[in-house]
């Protein structure tokens, strides 16, 4: 059977995100060519255009409409009407209006089935909220879009895979927002996007909020009070769920294969474990020279799945960032709307 496409939106158009999608492009030109890979890219043409004539001259892209009943293998999408020229690496409210219109076509054909999944390039926060779009990022746009009220954000990097029971707040507010409400729903979701990904009864670890689990309430109860009750009762359940465990150690029981996934408490206790070993450093320069990794939105009626960096403003245009982390991204998206589709 023909896979759907896959939506891939360009985020800001002065990040990175045009260069890595046509490098990305040019690097999977052999399975776009035989029909095993559909992509729809949705953005600004005039930076597509830019980007493609510096970095994969000769890749043809041809424009298509949303109304078109069929679109080739490799297809471009106009988000929206262009204004005056975007430059790489200048911030302005035209490129935030770019990476909101392209994300809302890709969930308006997303929800009609006309495309698989959205993947998406990398936007700035501060050039989506001066264009008037005031989210604090993907994956709130994409909940509103959508009608969710309980998303999830998880991080994947080779066997580090990593949900967040709370992502983009405050450290003195995510006690609060540790309830075993959503302690289940981040458990629930991460084991059905487990699932998605071909592990059929998946082990998930829970980690602690504090640190050594609360020291039996010495260093605060939120672990022994909220979060262990939730893993119990979803253990009666059925699941193969293990914690709280101690958040200095449970990562590296996660990259031994002790588990399949972790739920980290808050934003950086889940980020920087993935990222330290996502990001590949040059030691004779000091200075990382690439990125691995995909953060992937659970709880969506659509499939979402996204680079795991910024726009890079400070090397845009300069034929310098690698598309491995959009690659990765396609490729966790295809396996999730397989998933979907034979589900």
């Amino acid at each position: 059977m023909t896979p759907l496409p896959l939506a891939i939106t360009m985020g800001d158009p002065a990040g990175i995100g045009p260069e890595i999608i046509v490098k990305a492009c040019a690097a999977l030109r052999d399975r776009i060519a035989s029909g095993a890979l559909r992509l729809l890219i949705i953005g600004s043409g005039a930076a597509l255009l830019q980007a493609r004539d510096a970095f994969a001259a000769g890749l043809a892209m041809p424009e298509v409409t949303a109304e078109q009943d069929d679109w080739p293998p490799l297809a471009f999408l106009q988000a929206g009407a262009e204004g005056a020229p975007i430059r790489p690496g200048v911030l302005s409210a035209d490129g935030g209006r770019f990476a909101y219109l392209a994300i809302e076509h890709g969930v308006r054909l997303a929800q009609a089935g006309r495309v698989g999944a959205i993947v998406t390039a990398p936007l700035n926060k501060e050039a989506l909220n001066k264009a008037g779009y005031h989210y604090a990022g993907h994956t709130e746009m994409l909940a509103e879009l959508t009608g969710v009220k309980g998303s999830v954000m998880l991080l994947a990097h080779g066997n580090m895979r990593v949900s967040h029971v709370t992502t983009h707040c405050a450290l003195e507010d995510v006690p609060k927002r540790v309830t075993p409400a959503r302690t289940r729903l981040v458990l629930e979701l991460t084991q059905q996007a487990l699932r998605g990904l071909g592990i059929p009864n998946p082990h998930i670890a829970v980690a602690a909020l504090n640190p050594h689990a609360g020291e039996g309430g010495l260093f605060g109860r939120q672990d022994i009070d909220v979060v262990a009750p939730t893993i119990a009762q979803a253990v009666a359940d059925g699941m193969r769920v293990t914690g709280p465990v101690p958040g200095d150690t449970v990562f590296v029981k996660l990259r031994a294969g002790q588990f399949d996934a972790v739920v980290a408490m808050y934003h950086d206790q889940g980020h920087i474990p993935v990222k330290l070993l996502g990001f590949h450093v040059d030691p004779a320069t000091g200075k990382w020279d690439a990125l691995s990794g995909v953060n992937i939105t659970l709880g969506l009626p659509v499939i979402r799945t996204s680079v795991d960096h910024g726009t890079a403003f400070d090397i845009a245009g300069q034929g310098i960032a690698s598309e491995r982390s959009l690659i990765e991204a396609i490729e966790y998206a295809e396996l999730l709307a397989a998933h979907r589709a034979s589900a």
